[in-house]
């Protein structure tokens, strides 16, 4: 068991930001496009986290032209460059899967102060 912990503590992220859900966050992705590679941002809305350790993920929502779109990110891959917190939102729950079904201003998160 230990040896599980010490080869998944060599790949994990030391500096990650203070993020929970409810936060709207900004996810820089690197994207392999041919030889090239650029970084591409997603921000959204953290519906979800899972998991623990190496395998967390984080689940963040946007409304993009009026379409929901969901992605999943794995929070220690090296394909994640970097990930900001841009305000703190307020809930009571851990995952805000309710807010598929809501659009408008009733699908905000009140911001926490």
């Amino acid at each position: 068991m230990d040896l599980v912990k010490a080869l998944s503590s060599q790949y994990m992220k030391e500096e990650l930001p203070e993020m929970r859900v409810g936060d709207t966050v900004r996810v820089h992705v690197r994207i392999k496009e041919g030889s090239r590679e650029r970084i591409q941002v997603f921000e959204g809305t953290i519906i979800a986290r899972k998991h623990g350790g190496i395998g967390e993920t984080i689940t963040v929502r946007r409304v993009s032209y009026g379409v929901g779109c969901e992605k999943v990110f794995p929070v220690h891959s090296p394909n994640v460059a970097k990930v900001e917190t841009v305000r703190h939102g307020k809930v009571r729950r851990a995952k805000l899967y309710y807010l598929r079904n809501r659009f408008g201003k009733a699908a905000k998160v009140k911001e926490q102060v």
